[in-house]
């Protein structure tokens, strides 16, 4: 009993001299693990952003040779009509309230009997349809007032807030019509032999078309039609160009019809992936993106085009 009973304050002070030393070591060690855990925290969040660095940039790596391969994922032709400009961002942009109200003036435009606008539209259509994209243009001259004149109606095409957003280069000068040739063949080759895939090429086999573009040295004149993604004014400030790839796109059909008019040919060309090198060779400003270059003259004695057929009107039009 005396050994018992001896037994448990020893216990007791051994349990409370034990309990002692963990607190002791607790105190030693919860600096040096609270350190650990941050350490190990700190590596967790610098993986999880690591990855996630990687795995973008790995996708814009994906996205870029994608690119590379799909030319109208292309920077000057891709669609930018929705409002772009962020006016608190990105330069010094001008207040709307900045432009002076408009006058507004009478309008009364000629007025036909139906007799005669049931002919004119006919003639117009009659006119229109015989229009056709033509790659053997002729070198034979013209004067440039003509060119002028079809551009000045270009210029007539409706846009958004009235911001005009087009620039009409006009190239006759021979060695300059020869470098921007050499710009498009050398980036139209690599389109039809890598970019564009066998489909695409084969789509487009029945139209004879291939990366070679003598036209663009034999036409009188080019006509590189840029879109002014914003405008810049006089005072240096920037003017938001609403919706300037659909508005240029107006003024390109205005074009083509005012070319047809005076019985002028010319070949729609988007030329994908030169829209930088053009620009530059043309020294045109950052804000200009080239939308479409149309090589334009008489057509080749010898000319030939695609025996194609249009829709009929039922297939394009629903009267409701």
């Amino acid at each position: 009993m005396a050994t018992s009973c001896l037994a448990i304050p020893l216990m007791e002070e051994t349990g409370e001299d034990f309990g002692l030393e963990v607190m002791a070591l607790l105190s030693v060690l919860t600096p040096v693990l609270a350190v650990v855990l941050c350490l190990v925290i700190g590596f967790i969040l610098l993986g999880s952003r690591e990855t996630k660095t990687t795995s973008t940039s790995t996708g814009k790596t994906e996205g870029a040779s994608k690119a590379d391969f799909r030319p109208w994922v292309d920077q000057d032709l891709q669609d930018d009509t929705e409002i772009t400009a962020k006016e608190d961002e990105d330069g010094d942009w001008a207040d709307s309230n900045e432009d002076e109200d408009l006058l507004h003036v009478p309008y009364s435009p000629p007025r036909y009997p139906e007799e005669t606008m049931l002919a004119r539209s006919k003639d117009l259509y009659t006119l229109m349809n015989q229009r056709r994209s033509v790659r053997f243009i002729s070198p034979e001259p013209f004067p440039q007032e003509v060119i002028d004149n079809v551009i000045r109606t270009a210029g007539t095409a409706p846009s958004g807030a009235h911001t005009e957003p087009w620039t009409f280069v006009v190239v006759s000068d021979p060695e300059t019509k020869h470098q921007i040739r050499r710009i498009v063949e050398e980036e139209e080759e690599v389109n039809y032999r890598q970019r564009m895939g066998d489909k695409w090429v084969h789509d487009l086999a029945k139209l004879k078309t291939n990366w070679i573009k003598e036209y663009l040295d034999v036409a009188p004149y080019l006509v590189l039609v840029f879109k002014q993604t914003y405008g810049i004014l006089p005072n240096g400030k920037k003017r938001t160009h609403y919706y300037n790839e659909i508005s240029v796109s107006i003024s390109c059909g205005l074009l083509l019809a005012a070319l047809q008019n005076v019985g002028l040919v010319t070949v729609t060309t988007t030329p994908l992936n030169c829209g930088p090198q053009l620009r530059l060779l043309l020294k045109r400003p950052a804000n200009e993106k080239l939308l479409i270059l149309l090589p334009v003259g008489y057509p080749a004695s010898d000319a030939t085009v695609p025996d194609l057929k249009r829709k009929p009107l039922d297939d394009i039009m629903v009267h409701i």
